[in-house]
């Protein structure tokens, strides 16, 4: 059996893989920090059972669990935390997880765990596998057909008229990722297991990776499609922590139109510019915001602080000044000074204190950013505010 082991604590995760091939040296146990790491190993690994943090950076374990699922049925999932409160464990199990492990995890309690599990995955029966082996075939047959329709290809042998008969009217829908591609990879996995789940709610069809920064699906609608166009908006704003577009085209009879549609649906998306975002992106700039106040006097990059909130920092730059109004740095500046001016008024502390006290090492630096921003230097600020060092 192939396990996954998914905690950013080290200790955790080495704990656990130490105890699991300790009883069952015959497994093949593989670790991961964090999200994107767990979903390349998943993608290249067959993973029979997959423990993960409720609190894993990114994205978190619960979170993970429920994209996951749509591409991964057969996997069983086991939920680590160190909290106990009910609401995790309830919510957990309504996601199918197998079981909820509190940290310090006992060794009895995980031998118990694999043991029950093994059981469990050798007694599922070989036609439930063979349906999702024949149903995977039948996604990539029908992802190959997509793929050389919107690229304008013959589409050579495959069989179009199965194909044409389930799809006889149809729409496309295109997300497109922006930024640089490195940062892709969870996000290109989360839009097209959310979008897959979506599509399947909603009527039928299925998503394809077109590139590294575009996945197109292919729907037949049992709603109405701008209530369809609203959920995917809603949930892959919450979902996805980088820009993206989404572009639908009207309903088609005509597969020979697809690569033309494909080509505006690209235009469409390119002169988009990006709207105030609502959900997690606002949520994490209230925290980068609370997490800046508290820690002014630190080294404060806006790569630190993304990565904090676990934004793009492009992204995160972006919505900092729709959020606030001011760019990153200049938020921080004002922060900074107004912070000096109160200490300013303590006639104990010298300047060079003061500057520490607010993040800046160089005390000439402050003075020359203090006056820039109020027009006099921190002593003759002093002195305005009648205010003697002692």
């Amino acid at each position: 059996m192939n396990i996954l082991i998914a905690d950013d604590e080290r200790a955790i995760r080495e704990g656990i893989r130490r105890t699991i091939e300790q009883i069952c040296p015959e497994y093949n146990v593989h670790l991961a920090a964090r999200a994107p790491e767990a979903v390349q190993i998943m993608g290249s690994q067959r993973i029979d059972i997959v423990l993960t943090d409720i609190l894993m950076p990114g994205i978190n374990g619960l979170e993970f669990m429920r994209i996951s699922k749509h591409r991964y049925p057969l996997v069983k999932w086991v939920v680590i935390s160190a909290h106990s409160e009910f609401s995790y464990a309830q919510e957990a199990v309504r996601l199918g997880a197998r079981d909820y492990l509190l940290k310090p995890i006992g060794k009895k309690r995980l031998v118990e765990l694999m043991e029950s599990l093994e059981t469990e995955i050798e007694q599922e029966s070989e036609r439930l596998r063979e349906g999702e082996k024949l149903r995977k075939n039948l996604k990539f047959l029908q992802e190959g057909i997509l793929r050389r329709l919107a690229s304008g290809l013959d589409t050579g042998n495959l069989d179009m008229q199965s194909f044409s008969k389930e799809y006889a009217e149809f729409y496309l829908i295109m997300v497109q990722l922006e930024g640089a591609e490195t940062h892709h990879a969870l996000e290109h996995f989360i839009v097209e297991n959310v979008l897959s789940e979506l599509i399947d709610n909603s009527g039928r069809g299925f998503v394809m990776s077109f590139d590294s920064n575009c996945l197109l699906g292919l729907v037949v609608l049992n709603e109405d499609l701008d209530v369809f166009k609203g959920s995917v908006k809603g949930h892959l704003t919450h979902y996805v922590k980088i820009p993206f577009h989404i572009a639908v085209s009207g309903l088609n009879k005509d597969f020979s139109a697809i690569p033309q549609m494909v080509k505006q649906m690209r235009q469409a998306s390119a002169v988009q510019s990006i709207e105030p975002v609502k959900g997690s992106g606002e949520k994490s700039i209230d925290d980068a915001i609370e997490y800046i106040r508290e820690h002014y006097n630190e080294e404060l990059s806006l790569e630190r602080v993304a990565s904090v909130v676990y934004l793009n920092p492009a992204y995160f730059s972006q919505l900092f000044k729709l959020k606030t109004g001011q760019g990153y740095k200049d938020y921080v500046i004002s922060l900074r000074l107004e912070q000096a001016k109160k200490l300013l008024l303590n006639p104990k502390l010298r300047l060079a204190e003061i500057a520490e006290r607010i993040g800046y090492q160089d005390m000439r630096h402050f003075t020359q950013v203090f006056r820039r921003k109020f027009g006099l230097t921190p002593t003759e600020f002093r002195h305005k505010q009648n205010v003697n060092v002692i």
